[in-house]
């Protein structure tokens, strides 16, 4: 077979944006990824026994741990454990959080060479899951503590930087926004300042607008419709769409029944320079993000034989090749 004659584009195709990346490759531990071709699959792995959408599934321990791993199987290039929900709801102890992630930190870590984040707004909690194993820091509240950029930057480990705006685990009633975007991005930029003055060096920081965090529907509709302008920033951009209410009103859908709309919002944000994607159904996501790559013709199809004969071969007729590679 000629393969230069279907081999993938290394340009973006047109319609797309192209996020200006100030730091295209990151190393996280032992994986490297190039954030101008490729987008990585977070999954995500809640050790809460009141977690937003799997209602406490995974609070055991081996159930974390295996969760983490199956997701692995299926494609995932990052885990991402939390122990407290973003909800509003009461604080929790550095100590019981820690005892919640922790474990599930260090036995993924020796398992595997996933990237690991732990979701925390504590800077001690932080501080102990790098010490576990953790490659990033998750924070949810956007620096609301600054400390947690501290401890960052002397590790060598990565920072999500997230738009919100209550303080961690309060509500934020009928938030309002002139220009929500604009208010993301100069949010964003302003806390993205903030740790490169603590410390954090500019390849280590990823951003978030934080779909759904303190904003209502037609304000995250907005974000995912707009996302080219929050990538734009240079950082490597994080959507967390996955099972959201603004599907669930959007499409008057049931958490169990959003997959559908989870992956047409996350595909729209690749489409518009996002590099994470934060999914709870990892193998479904994994094609998702798999399609939209060859797409954009980062990616050659596995496999090549429709109208490749000089007879074409109903598809019936043809071998399985499911799991094998391209000839």
């Amino acid at each position: 077979m000629d393969n230069s004659a279907v081999s993938a584009s290394t340009a973006t195709a047109a319609p797309f944006f192209t996020p200006p990346l100030l730091h295209p490759m990151h190393r996280f531990g032992a994986r490297t990824l190039d954030f101008s071709r490729q987008v990585a699959l977070m999954a995500i792995i809640n050790r809460t026994p009141d977690s937003f959408y799997d209602g406490g599934a995974t609070f055991a321990l081996d159930a974390a741990i295996a969760a983490s791993l199956a997701a692995v199987r299926d494609g995932a290039h990052w885990v991402d454990i939390g122990g407290v929900p973003f909800a509003p709801g009461p604080a929790l102890s550095a100590a019981e959080e820690a005892d919640r992630v922790v474990p599930v930190i260090a036995e993924v870590a020796a398992a595997s060479d996933v990237i690991i984040s732990v979701d925390t707004f504590l800077p001690e909690v932080a501080a102990q899951s790098i010490a576990a194993g953790a490659h990033v820091i998750n924070d949810t509240t956007g620096l609301a503590n600054p400390e947690i950029a501290s401890v960052v930057a002397g590790s060598g480990a990565h920072l999500v930087i997230t738009h919100s705006m209550a303080k961690p685990r309060t509500s934020f009633p009928r938030p309002q926004y002139d220009d929500v975007v604009a208010s993301v991005v100069a949010f964003l930029a302003e806390k993205t300042e903030l740790a490169l003055s603590l410390g954090v060096p500019a390849e280590k920081i990823l951003v978030d607008p934080g779909h759904d965090l303190n904003k209502n529907t037609l304000h995250t509709l907005e974000i995912t419709r707009r996302f080219h302008e929050i990538a734009a920033l240079g950082y490597p951009t994080l959507a967390a769409v996955s099972n959201k209410d603004f599907i669930g009103e959007t499409l008057d859908r049931a958490k169990k029944d959003r997959l559908a709309g989870s992956l047409a919002a996350g595909t729209i944000c690749i489409l518009g320079g996002a590099r994470v994607l934060r999914m709870h159904n990892v193998a479904a996501a994994t094609d998702a993000i798999r399609m939209t790559e060859a797409v954009l013709g980062w990616r050659e199809p596995e496999f090549l034989l429709h109208n490749m004969a000089e007879v074409n071969v109903p598809a019936q007729e043809q071998p399985a090749r499911h799991g094998q590679a391209m000839p």
